[in-house]
């Protein structure tokens, strides 16, 4: 790719099936990070984000629905993750460890935050 990257992409969606979440935040993410000219392996570690949050987020849907925002910048993509319960972003945390491999949010994203009711990953491109 060629040109300038695209910075402050933002975009927002609310999956309300569970099937779909998936599915359509992986092209989603896919969409912003190819604006943001992010760099191939890093958004092999965004679609992990991506696979670990539709795979842990809906068991903490406040209303049956959650809703993720993308934003890139210069320095990387932000995935908000919102729409869960009280305690939704500790325990969408807590549920994305695997035996041997480890917590894959903790592996992959560069920050993590679990203040409030959203839970907020950073991923960075740079080194």
């Amino acid at each position: 790719m060629t040109g300038t990257p695209t910075e402050g992409t933002d975009v927002t969606l609310t999956v309300r099936r569970q099937d779909l979440l998936g599915p359509v935040l992986a092209r989603v993410i896919g969409m912003v990070a190819a604006r943001a000219h992010c760099p191939v392996d890093r958004l092999d570690d965004a679609l992990l984000l991506s696979d670990a949050i539709a795979a842990h987020a809906p068991a903490q849907a406040r209303n049956g629905s959650v809703t993720v925002r993308v934003r890139s910048g210069k320095d990387g993509l932000t995935l908000h993750v919102g729409g869960l319960s009280p305690d939704g972003p500790k325990a969408v945390l807590e549920a994305a460890s695997l035996p041997g491999v480890g917590n894959v949010f903790e592996r992959v994203a560069s920050t993590i935050d679990t203040g409030g009711e959203e839970l907020r990953l950073h991923l960075a491109f740079g080194s």
